[in-house]
């Protein structure tokens, strides 16, 4: 299916732009493309932060090297 879409004068540039960098043989490839890339860099670093608000990396740390130390997983 088709579909016809209006974008602007500065979006039309910005969809050139990146048909030329994936050489794509269409507009609706580049998008595919930038939006498949977008997904896959997606991270998961820092998503504890919230958690741990009130502590520094260094407590964080002491705290994880102590329970390596004293576990019984070896």
């Amino acid at each position: 299916m088709v579909t016809t879409i209006q974008v602007n004068d500065n979006t039309l540039l910005l969809l050139k732009k990146l048909k030329a960098e994936f050489k794509a043989n269409s507009y609706d490839e580049a998008i595919v493309r930038a939006s498949a890339q977008r997904v896959m860099k997606k991270s998961m670093a820092g998503s504890l932060a919230k958690y741990y608000k009130d502590e520094s990396l260094k407590d964080i740390l002491k705290e994880l090297q102590e329970e390596r130390r004293n576990g019984d997983r070896f």
